[in-house]
This record gives structure tokens, C-alpha cells and sequence, in this order.
């Protein structure tokens, strides 16, 4: 029992909102609500009135405010409730990215009312991240980070780290730059704090640090971010200046977004689809795709209306129909996602290309012939061995098996080849081309036996 109480989740939510109905002085209120992560004071919102969250976000300070509202998954609902003056204090003091996001939910006759009240390096920084496209690194990028430069000595550094550290809260990596303001390097935090007062800051740093380009394709380099798992890592532009960093959140918030779209090329859909979006936005992501199944599957129906005199001679077929179509989807699938995965994380290139046809062809070859054989047993005991059914099937699955297999392995390889993103190689394509040619093979050997 004690375990359980130990392991059991806290509800800090409860609490926080008992703190503020307590009916305590504000600057108690406060003294308590410091105990607290501001993730949870930010789920806490939604169970006060009205009232009572004005009357908590005026006795909080903006950089407060600001710290939970980035916690807060849709702040439209609770924007207009902070007031105009109130809300740029908070938009002041949050990160350039998250100022980026909170505006994003807000109306445009707010924003015009923003503007003029809004800081001019706040500005700036929110300009120059909308500059980028959403699929480039600069749309993620953070401007709140330490930066200095490589002539000074340990003392001027620390002096320097705590300047810039009372604006900037990002700084277990300080990152450093030459005279002419190029990117030189970056030096671990904890390294800095030990040094001696006469060692030579040149010694801390360290001149291979990665780095990522302001204009690179986020997608293009989740793997290289993962592979150096730091807590962050300097944006460049063109001229290698860096110009902001990518932290781990953003890491992690590009990650999911990145996964989540691959798992709607998954299923058949051009996007991500958001539960927020319009009925006409949610139709056109998946009304194209649709369309095109629809006109695949009646090649489909096609193959097997002309196929209707060796229906109408041996019906049993039918029956089968639907096994041949499902193994043909299911190899088809298997082997597609295995090479799109080979394909994003890099495992899987030019020079081990043959070898995983070669692998997944043998691979092929025994399942088939195992299902064959299973299938040849339960009809040759069902139908007997004159049955042409027992052959068809037996053969028709052993081919199919095997095309879908090789087929699955090199459409993604092709679109990847010419540039196309092979993920939508393992949705529903895969599966109803596979449908199409099962099917020609399945009736055409029924023909060839019968």
C-alpha cells in the first residue's frame, strides 16, 4: 500500500487551484505558487473562473505569465482575458519562438494593437523567424542564448555570462564567435565555471561543435540532431554568423511533428491533419488520395470482371479472393516499412542497397513457400488433389508473396532516388497496386490450370 501511495501520480493541479480560492494575501499566494512547475500552474487555468485567473495574472509578474502560457496548448481561449497592455509585457519576455507560436492564436486587430507597444529586438527576432518557411530549421530557432567572443580572457567571460545571463536563461552552452563575428565554436558551461583565472579561454573551446544551417529542411536533419543529442545547437546563416539555436524542446517538438506527418503519409493523407482544422481543410488532405484509390480500386474490380468466365465455371475461387489480397497488402506493407525506415535514419544507402533486395528476396522465397505449403495442406484435405483450387491458390499465393515483398522493397528506394518522400511508398499505393496485380495473377494462373 505505502508503495502504490509512493508511485501514484500527484494531482498538483487540485492543489494549486485550493491555493488560489484560499482567500490568502496575494504575496502568499505567490510565496506558494513558487513551489510549483508552471506546467502545472498552466493545466490549473482551466479549472478557475474567469475572474480568477485575471486576478492571477495581474499579481504575477509578465515573465512569469509568459513562462506558463508556453505550457499552455491553446492560449486563444485565455488571451483576451490578460488585456493588450499586459499581453506584450508577457510576449516581451517570452523566447523569440514561443512569441512566434503564442501569435500565431492571436487575432489580427490584437496584433495591430501589439505592435506599437512590442519591443523593437522583440520585433525583430518574431520577424526574422517568419521569414522562414515552417519546413526550414530558422522556423524553430530560439534567439535566447550566450553568446560571446573568442578574445576574452576567463575573467571577461564569466563577467560576460553574467550579463547576458540575466536576459538569456539558455546557457549550459555558451557559444563563441571571432572578431568578425563568425561562428568559432562553443564551450560546455560546467568548464567555464571550473577554469582558472589564468587559463587561456581558447583551451574551453571546442572548434568541431555542430552546428546547423538557418535554411536546411527540418527533416533533413532530425537524424543529425539526434546523433549529437546536445542540449542545443547553434542556427547559421549563409555567412556563419550564428543567429539563434535549436534547444532540446525544439528538438523534441520537430521529432514529433516530423513523426506525425510520416504517420499520416501512412495512411493515404498529404498532411498531418490537426482536430482543430476546418471540414474543408480536413477534405482536401484526404479527398485527393481518395480519388486515387477509388480509381485503383475499380482496377481492381476491373481485373476481376474480366475474369467472370472462370468465375462462373469454378465460384469457389471467389472465396479466396480475399486471402490473395490481404497477403498481397501485408508483405507489401512489411517490406516497404522496413526500407523507409532504413531510408530516414540512414542505415540504408547506396552501398547496401543490393544487399537488402537480396535479403529481402530470400526472406520472400521461404515465407512463400511456407504459405504456399499451409494453404496447399488445408485444400488438398478440403478439396482433394484434382481440385484446381488447390494448385491455383497454392501457386497464386507463392507469387504474390513474392512480388509484393520485392515490390515493396523498391518503390521507396525509387522515390527516394528521384527525390520523393518515400513514406507515402508505405500507404495505401503499396497496397492496392499489390491488390491489382495479386489479382492478375491469382485468375491468370486459375486460367492457366483449369
Amino acid at each position: 500500500m505505502m508503495e502504490e501511495e509512493i508511485l501514484k501520480e500527484p494531482q498538483f493541479t487540485d492543489e494549486i487551484v485550493s491555493i488560489i480560492r484560499s482567500g490568502l494575501s496575494d504575496e502568499e499566494i505567490i510565496e506558494k505558487l513558487h513551489d510549483y512547475h508552471d506546467n502545472d500552474i498552466a493545466r490549473s487555468l482551466e479549472a478557475l473562473t474567469k475572474e480568477e485567473r485575471i486576478h492571477l495574472y495581474n499579481i504575477l509578474d509578465p515573465e512569469w505569465v509568459s513562462e506558463i502560457f508556453t505550457f499552455i496548448e491553446e492560449p486563444e481561449d485565455y488571451i483576451e482575458e490578460i488585456g493588450i497592455d499586459k499581453l506584450a509585457a508577457v510576449i516581451n519576455e517570452m523566447d523569440s519562438d514561443d512569441a512566434v507560436d503564442l501569435l500565431e492564436e492571436i487575432d489580427e486587430s490584437v496584433k495591430e494593437k501589439l505592435r506599437p507597444i512590442l519591443h523593437e529586438d522583440v520585433k525583430a527576432d518574431i520577424q526574422l523567424i517568419h521569414s522562414y518557411d515552417e519546413e526550414e530549421i530558422g522556423s524553430l530557432m530560439t534567439t535566447n542564448y550566450i553568446c560571446m567572443k573568442k578574445t576574452l580572457n576567463i575573467r571577461q567571460a564569466m563577467r560576460e555570462l553574467i550579463v547576458q545571463a540575466g536576459e538569456n536563461d539558455n546557457i549550459s552552452t555558451l557559444y563563441v564567435v571571432d572578431e568578425n563575428n563568425k561562428f568559432s565554436g562553443a564551450i560546455d558551461l560546467k568548464d567555464l565555471i571550473i577554469a582558472r583565472e589564468n587559463d587561456d579561454l581558447d583551451d574551453l573551446i571546442s572548434y568541431s561543435y555542430p552546428y546547423l544551417l538557418d535554411c536546411e529542411k527540418i527533416s533533413d536533419c532530425i537524424e543529425k540532431i539526434k546523433d549529437y543529442a546536445e542540449d542545443s545547437l547553434p542556427v547559421l546563416n549563409d555567412k556563419k554568423e550564428i543567429i539563434g539555436i535549436l534547444t532540446a524542446q525544439d528538438v523534441i517538438e520537430a521529432v514529433d511533428d516530423e513523426m506525425g506527418e510520416d504517420y499520416a503519409k501512412l495512411a493515404g493523407l498529404t498532411a498531418e491533419e490537426d482536430l482543430r482544422e476546418t471540414t474543408k481543410e480536413s477534405m482536401k488532405k484526404r479527398l485527393p488520395w481518395l480519388i486515387i484509390l477509388l480509381l485503383l480500386g475499380m482496377g481492381v474490380s476491373t481485373v476481376v470482371g474480366s475474369f467472370e468466365a472462370v468465375v462462373a465455371v469454378i465460384p469457389i475461387v471467389i472465396c479466396f479472393q480475399s486471402l490473395i489480397l490481404d497477403m498481397a497488402g501485408n508483405v507489401g506493407t512489411q517490406s516497404s516499412a522496413i526500407v523507409v525506415q532504413g531510408l530516414a535514419n540512414s542505415s540504408l544507402d547506396a552501398k547496401n542497397t543490393f544487399k537488402q533486395v537480396t535479403k529481402e528476396a530470400v526472406v520472400a522465397l521461404i515465407n512463400a513457400t511456407i504459405i504456399s505449403l499451409l494453404v496447399y495442406t488445408y485444400n488438398f484435405i478440403r478439396f482433394g488433389a484434382t481440385a484446381t483450387v488447390t494448385y491455383s491458390v497454392s501457386i497464386s499465393l507463392f507469387a504474390v508473396v513474392m512480388f509484393a515483398s520485392i515490390f515493396g522493397t523498391l518503390v521507396p528506394m525509387t522515390l527516394e532516388k528521384f527525390k520523393i518522400d518515400p513514406a507515402i511508398a508505405t500507404g495505401p499505393f503499396i497496397a492496392i497496386t499489390n491488390d491489382i496485380i495479386g489479382m492478375m495473377l491469382y485468375m491468370g494462373i486459375t486460367v492457366l490450370l483449369s
